[in-house]
């Protein structure tokens, strides 16, 4: 089974023609046709993102998206590991992830039911999960928009770094279904992320993600 490759650009994410080569002749690899997405930059205007897809057994991760640094389509499971050299670079910041956020987001014990977000979070170097962090997470729901209160909360990882949050069916936001995930707390670098469901009628999305110490910090101890 082809292992999950890195998210800061690296092996299957780099774009080179001989890593795609390589990986086509193993069989790891069912490239798809480049497709165009609508997603928003930073201050929330809508931007046409094009990217390549592939499926590295049922798993899709995207190529030269992040390697570009522009990243606006996340798959169902985000891989944040690299398998060749077992480094774990911190996860980027997305364009949009921070649309409509609010700090201090009271934790909860959901967020309705229908859908759930989970994940992992490490630290950035070692790979070691981090527990006791929190995580907030908001989106577009059944039950309203992202600034409807009942659609954000926090919750804690637990030893295994593992977080999860059950949510209300996920709604389209501009023509996109998508949820927000942040880390804002001292200690690790603010992180906003906006992963894009599949399909609006997904009922799940593990989305793992790394923590970089904040500048001049060492970092909260896991």
């Amino acid at each position: 089974m082809a292992q999950p490759m890195d998210f800061a650009g690296r092996g299957f994410l780099d774009g080179t023609d001989k890593t795609m080569r390589r990986a086509e002749a193993r069989g790891c690899l069912r490239p798809c046709r480049p497709k165009s997405f609508l997603t928003s930059d930073e201050n929330g205007e809508d931007q046409i993102m094009t990217v390549t897809i592939i499926h590295p057994n049922r798993r899709i991760l995207l190529l030269g998206a992040a390697s570009a640094g522009v990243v606006g389509l996340l798959p169902r499971h985000l891989a944040t590991a690299s398998a060749q050299t077992g480094v774990h670079a911190p996860t980027q910041t997305m364009p949009g992830g921070a649309n409509n956020y609010m700090p201090g987001a009271p934790l909860v014990e959901n967020l309705g039911t229908g859908f759930v977000a989970s994940g992992i979070v490490r630290k950035a170097g070692s790979g070691e999960p981090l527990r006791n962090l929190r995580i907030q997470i908001w989106a577009a729901t059944d039950r309203g928009g992202e600034r409807e209160p009942s659609n954000r909360g926090s919750v804690m990882t637990d030893a295994n770094g593992r977080y999860r949050l059950d949510i209300s069916p996920i709604v389209p936001q501009f023509g996109q279904p998508h949820i927000h995930i942040a880390y804002d707390d001292p200690g690790f670098a603010t992180l906003f992320l906006r992963p894009v469901l599949n399909s609006r009628h997904d009922k799940s999305m593990a989305v793992d993600f790394v923590l970089a110490p904040a500048a001049g910090n060492a970092g909260k101890s896991s």
